[in-house]
């Protein structure tokens, strides 16, 4: 494989998913006047995505106070689901994703929380399930004080895909 990740095509991601036991939650809505996802030639761009299910947030609150690393994980779990389902409907097939190029994590948090990465992982781990460990996805967490709804964490990801 070339030193910078490109591949020759779309994996069978759905058989992954199946063979995982992972079922694509319904995309997201959006909080207010945006769209979920915005394709610009090969790459596909979500929003930020909320840990929602079935209307609800996953968990509310300060990481470092309220929840646990481990709720943050799930709760990145969550949300990655969530991209790739909006991505998913966009394409109209989840096997037109090539590659994960980029996560963003944005997590709520206490002024000495320090455990950004590990919390991220929760999102970065389901897309190696997916996708592959190799080449992997460049990503970028940072902490906040305060975030719509009181959600712990809000994700966007960029896709390659298959044009």
């Amino acid at each position: 494989m070339p030193a910078n990740g490109d591949r020759t095509g779309s994996g069978k991601y759905r058989e992954r998913l199946d063979a995982l036991g992972i079922q694509l939650p319904a995309p997201p809505t959006p909080l207010g006047n945006y769209v979920e996802t915005s394709l610009v030639g090969t790459l596909l761009f979500t929003s930020g995505i909320l840990p929602f299910v079935d209307g609800k947030l996953l968990y509310t609150g300060r990481l470092g106070s309220d929840l646990t690393v481990e709720q943050g994980q799930e709760a990145a779990r969550c949300a990655a689901l969530k991209a790739l389902a909006a991505a998913s409907h966009f394409l109209g097939d989840v096997d037109r994703i090539r590659k994960v190029l980029r996560v963003g994590v944005t997590l709520m948090t206490t002024e000495t929380f320090t455990q950004h990465a590990a919390v991220a992982d929760g999102a970065s781990d389901l897309f190696a399930q997916i996708f592959g460990k190799e080449p992997g996805h460049t990503r970028l967490v940072t902490g906040a004080y305060s975030l719509p709804v009181r959600t712990p964490l809000v994700l966007d990801a960029i896709f390659e895909v298959v044009a």
